[in-house]
């Protein structure tokens, strides 16, 4: 079974206590691995998709699955075997060994080729295409590097590519091109050409190259990617243009990226457009103060022109790491998945891209719960291993335990869904720290609802401890959440200790209304003068109820409660009311009186009340309620008003009863108001009226000022003038005179005007009378004669005939017409003259 990465270790990725997320996550290759490492040690391996190969020190060499399970075993040599090469197929294996020993054969297939040379063989690359019979080819490498090729009678030729530069200590072949490294540097082979394009030196000489060998990789058919010490180099194959070739080869290589790294390499991978480096690191020991050899480490970097950017970095942890060289490190890759082997003697260690899985990991263990809840919201479909509900409870409890227990309930909304049974765990378990509050706001209401015990814990919490959230959370929730009784009877029990809390008594108010106790819930809310009150009537008809109750509610709102009653008369009669209000006049006349508003006959018995409630509270509307009202008693409205000395209502009531002289003596004698009494006497329009006002006047020089300016209009001015004794002093007498004479002008233009619009008038009118009658008259067969009734046209209308056709649209044949027996020759139209019409009367009828 597969172990962690950290299985044997206490120490961990420097990373690990970073806050950067690492790139990677690493796994120790077992089963089958552990078995091998623990007797043998590994030399070298290779990488296809579906399968390992693993060589040892011990000549061996293991095919294994990706889990490290054992498939198939060879006995190659008794010595270190140095290179395993795979063709893309994985059905040709190469393999070669410390002892000069080389073998090429078919892992499904009888093919097999041997060959041992005299000095060791460090690397052997088969064809990419071995298995296809045309490329039957493979190089190996020792102080030559030799290319063998499948030829006649299926014998092996062998040809020198290229000798004479020390050992060949690594071959990468891809397509058509072949890499490899000596002592100076890396060479570059076209297959097609057979010719060699470039030759990349190496940079530090010092390093020895069977210590620090040369890590070569290529990333696609055209990029290798070199690294030799701590210097990396990206080289392009690019096709020479053919005005430049002349003696050259048709490709050239260009070094795109180079840049050196911190500490030696010892392998290379590209991950898209980034780059794997696996590096053998040398530090100083704190105790002994002497250079060793430290954990390697995997780096991705950003490749740049001159340079690079470090994405991460992580120190591994594999076993006898203190005993290892650079040169005994590998790096092999699988394109298609993404995964990478580091191998070590004793150790192979596979490192793999961070799936999504792995990020929530790390989120939750770094205590990112809301980033890990979205990441597994956004990729629910792809995740394996994490569900969103289990990091919803952890972001929830990690939110209790910082004390975040408002926003902790507000994710409860979100993460516990409809799902009730963890709405109730989560309900009591707030309970159990006694913050019923924080969640109180974010209990589901409807779909789902909870337990009523879960709501009625939450409001005796609050009924305990918060008054004023309490009432909140009743007028909040549906009444149907809890056992209504329950509650009323808590605060009940409450009331007992503070009977006059008003919030208590409003939230009892609406607990009755929840459970239709309609009665009990006015009565409350009456008592507490509650803005509700008039909304919970109508709401509820409840007019039944308020029959006793309409005092309180006129001296809680008066205008509401009138209007309310008046518009609902049909339920409380205008007579219950006045009843109910009979030891409350001033409210009774505020009844009266929006009644009598709305309609001047409804309350007409109650006119002679009001007149008295009028007089008492509300003197300005009682002359126009007199002047309104038909129905009052003027008897004993004068009465009233006089007894009280209201000199203005006793003159109209005595106005209204005829005795307008006596009103008009009130209005000279008691308001002393000439003004008033002038337009009293216009109003009645009577000569003895004005009479009555000159003789009281005409010794009083401010009333005759005021007649003087005001009577030119109604009386002749002569009368009073003639009456002003000799030698009165008469205050702006000129002032008067002049108004007079210019009254009288006014009228005489007046007059003059009037005359000259109708002579205009009369003149417009005859003229378009007299156009009227000029018109032609149109006289067809649908036309009769008035007198015989048959049509006025004669049939044959080649005959003479003769029609009279008057202005009034009457026709008649002449013969018809009786003969006049006046001297006039004119005809009159016998139908018009009968009924005593006017020529054209018809016309103006035909209009009408």
């Amino acid at each position: 079974q597969e172990t962690r990465y950290n299985e044997e270790s206490t120490d961990e990725s420097e990373e690990d206590e970073s806050e950067e997320e690492p790139k990677l996550k690493y796994e120790r290759l077992s089963n089958g691995v552990t078995e091998i490492l623990q007797k043998d040690a590994a030399s070298c391996m290779t990488v296809h998709e579906k399968f390992l190969a693993l060589g040892t020190h011990y000549g061996k060499v293991y095919l294994l699955d990706v889990q490290g399970n054992i498939t198939q075993k060879f006995d190659v040599s008794p010595v270190k075997i140095n290179q395993i090469s795979l063709d893309e197929s994985g059905e040709h294996m190469g393999v070669c060994s410390e002892d000069g020993k080389v073998q090429v054969f078919g892992l499904y297939s009888a093919e097999e080729f041997h060959e041992t040379f005299d000095c060791p063989i460090k690397v052997v690359a088969v064809h990419p295409h071995f298995v296809r019979s045309h490329f039957k080819q493979f190089v190996t490498g020792g102080k030559k590097l030799l290319l063998y090729e499948r030829g006649w009678m299926n014998r092996w030729k062998p040809s020198v590519l290229h000798e004479g530069e020390g050992n060949i200590r690594n071959i990468k072949w891809r397509g058509h091109l072949i890499a490899w490294a000596n002592n100076m540097g890396v060479k570059i082979l076209d297959m097609i050409s057979k010719q060699r394009i470039t030759n990349v030196p190496r940079d530090d000489i010092s390093l020895r190259p069977d210590m620090y060998p040369c890590s070569l990789c290529w990333k696609d058919n055209l990029t290798l990617i070199i690294g030799w010490g701590n210097s990396v180099k990206i080289c392009s194959v690019k096709e020479r243009h053919a005005s430049e070739m002349r003696d050259l080869p048709n490709r050239y290589v260009e070094i795109v990226f180079q840049f050196d790294t911190e500490f030696y390499i010892s392998g290379l991978a590209p991950l898209c457009d980034q780059l794997v480096i696996l590096s053998y690191v040398k530090e100083i020991s704190e105790k002994t103060e002497v250079e060793c050899c430290a954990r390697p480490r995997l780096d991705i970097v950003q490749p740049l022109p001159e340079s690079c950017e470090e994405i991460s970095s992580d120190a591994l942890t594999v076993r006898g790491f203190q005993e290892n060289e650079c040169r005994d490190y590998h790096l092999e890759y699988s394109e298609g998945e993404s995964l990478f082997y580091i191998i070590s003697p004793r150790d192979v260690v596979v490192a793999k891209e961070r799936d999504q899985d792995d990020h929530i990991d790390w989120l939750l263990e770094k205590k990112k719960y809301e980033e890990a809840l979205m990441a597994a919201e956004i990729s629910q479909k792809t995740i394996k291993k994490h569900k969103i509900l289990d990091i919803g409870l952890a972001y929830i409890n990690h939110l209790v335990e910082k004390g975040e227990y408002d926003l902790a309930a507000r994710k409860c909304q979100k993460i516990l869904g409809k799902n009730t049974e963890l709405w109730e765990f989560e309900v009591y378990k707030f309970k159990e720290i006694g913050q019923l509050k924080a969640i109180s706001r974010y209990l589901p209401r409807r779909d789902p609802v909870l337990k009523p015990l879960i709501y009625e814990m939450v409001l005796h919490e609050f009924l305990e401890s918060d008054y004023e959230g309490f009432a909140t959370l009743i007028k909040e929730w549906p009444g149907d959440l809890y056992n209504n009784t329950i509650i009323v009877q808590a605060v009940v029990d409450h009331l007992k200790k503070d009977p006059q809390n008003r919030t208590l008594l409003r939230t009892l108010a609406e607990l009755y209304t929840y459970d239709q106790r309609y009665g009990k819930a006015l009565e409350i809310y009456l008592t507490l003068r509650h803005k509700d009150v008039f909304q919970l009537i109508h709401k509820h008809n409840l007019f039944s109820s308020i029959r006793d109750k309409i005092v309180l509610l006129m001296d809680f709102d008066s205008e509401k409660a009138v209007d309310m009653l008046l518009d609902n008369e049909d339920k409380i009669s205008i007579d219950r009311v006045v009843e109910e209000l009979e030891n409350r006049p001033e409210l009774q006349h505020v009844y009266l009186h929006k009644l009598f508003k709305r309609d001047h006959h409804k309350g007409q018995r109650y006119h002679e009340k009001q007149i008295s409630l009028y007089a008492e509270y509300d003197r300005p509307n009682l002359l126009p309620f007199l002047r309104d009202s038909t129905h009052c008693p003027l008897e004993k409205a004068l009465e009233i008003c006089q007894q009280r000395n209201f000199v203005e209502e006793t003159v109209y009531l005595l106005s209204r009863m005829g005795n307008s002289r006596s009103a008009l003596k009130m209005i000279m004698e008691e308001l002393q108001d000439v003004d008033k009494a002038i337009e009293f006497a216009k109003e009645q329009d009577d000569g003895e009226l004005w009479e009555d006002l000159i003789l009281y006047s005409i010794d009083k020089p401010p009333f005759i000022t005021g007649l003087l300016n005001n009577i030119g209009t109604h009386v002749d001015p002569i009368l009073l003038i003639h009456r002003i004794k000799e030698g009165m002093e008469i205050p702006n007498l000129r002032d008067s005179l002049v108004k007079i004479l210019q009254d009288y002008n006014l009228q005489i233009l007046l007059r003059e005007g009037c005359k000259k619009i109708l002579v205009a008038d009369s003149l417009s009118l005859l003229k378009k009378m007299h156009r009227t009658q000029m018109k032609g008259v149109l006289v067809d067969e649908e036309n009769i004669c008035e007198s015989c009734l048959s049509p006025i046209l004669p049939s044959d209308a080649s005959k003479s005939f003769n029609v009279v056709v008057f202005h009034c649209r009457h026709m008649f044949h002449k013969e018809c017409l009786p003969v006049s027996n006046t001297v006039s020759s004119v005809q009159f139209c016998n139908i018009c003259s009968a009924k005593h019409r006017g020529p054209g009367s018809a016309i103006l009828e035909m209009k009408k």
